[in-house]
């Protein structure tokens, strides 16, 4: 399926794209043909990643700053892309995590979550479907990077579980209202992946790490993996889902029906417990 050209003629635009898995769905990305335009904050970082892109796999990648927590700015970025073309796909990427105790988080510590990883989403998402079916272009796909939160709940990261729920029910409402117009909406819910952003958490006591073993795979995920499912939900091979989240964490978040202490137990405690059953 991963042939080359899979994405040919395809421009896609990722939010957050200079680093992180960002850029790893954006190297895929261009590596099966696309056109990318990647955007954040940091027009260095964001520079430096085109570049390598380019030298590796000869793509087009144009760049953008963008902050997308201020909706002028999101609508100042569509208007320069839509310019020369308009956009195939989004990726709601770009977002804000940190780890924190509930009861001790400020009303803007709150907010500056809520700003990136909802609202930036929900600037995005809008202006880029607005686009679209005022320019009477049927097709569009839309691709949100959310979390296992949306399923289990987060504790210590609770404004960042808010937010992913919100872009999850968007999600989940546009894939129906926008479906007659050929625009699909999908996510995707990672676990722990090894990025310089998990182990930057990893410092602020976060549990875990390259080979973490508090999934059933007993590792963290590879950026590569993450790339590879989300190029298959922007490809033409993924055109009838629609509306779903697709959980890519090992089956971490499956790990929670309360008997995962079982799993610990040795051959010797469980054939004590058969010899017991047996008196």
């Amino acid at each position: 399926m991963f042939a080359p050209g899979l994405l040919r003629g395809k421009k896609v635009l990722v939010t957050g794209g200079g680093t992180g898995l960002g850029a790893a769905m954006a190297e895929r990305f261009a590596e099966l043909g696309a056109h990318l335009v990647i955007c954040g904050r940091r027009l260095e970082v964001l520079e430096e990643t085109a570049k390598a892109i380019r030298e590796r796999h000869g793509a087009s990648v144009d760049v953008l700053a963008c902050d997308i927590r201020i909706p002028d700015a999101v609508e100042g970025m569509l208007d320069a892309i839509w310019t020369a073309g308009p956009l195939d796909v989004l990726i709601n990427n770009a977002g804000a995590l940190f780890i924190a105790q509930t009861e001790h988080l400020s009303n803007r510590a709150v907010d500056a979550v809520l700003a990136a990883s909802l609202h930036g989403s929900i600037y995005c998402t809008l202006g880029v479907g607005r686009r679209w079916i005022e320019g009477k272009r049927r097709g569009g796909v839309v691709v949100s990077i959310l979390s296992t939160s949306t399923m289990t709940g987060r504790a210590f990261q609770i404004p960042t579980g808010i937010a992913k729920s919100g872009v999850l029910a968007m999600t989940r409402s546009l894939a129906v209202e926008w479906a007659s117009r050929g625009i699909r909406l999908v996510a995707i819910a990672p676990g722990r992946f090894a990025t310089e952003g998990f182990l930057a958490r990893l410092k602020e006591g976060q549990a875990g790490g390259e080979e973490a073993s508090d999934n059933s795979l007993e590792r963290s995920g590879r950026p590569p993996e993450l790339a590879n499912l989300a190029a298959y939900l922007i490809s033409d091979e993924a055109s009838y889902i629609n509306g779903e989240m697709v959980a890519i964490d090992g089956g971490r978040h499956l790990r929670n029906s309360g008997v995962e202490d079982l799993l610990e137990r040795t051959d010797e405690q469980w054939e004590e417990l058969r010899n017991t059953r047996r008196r």
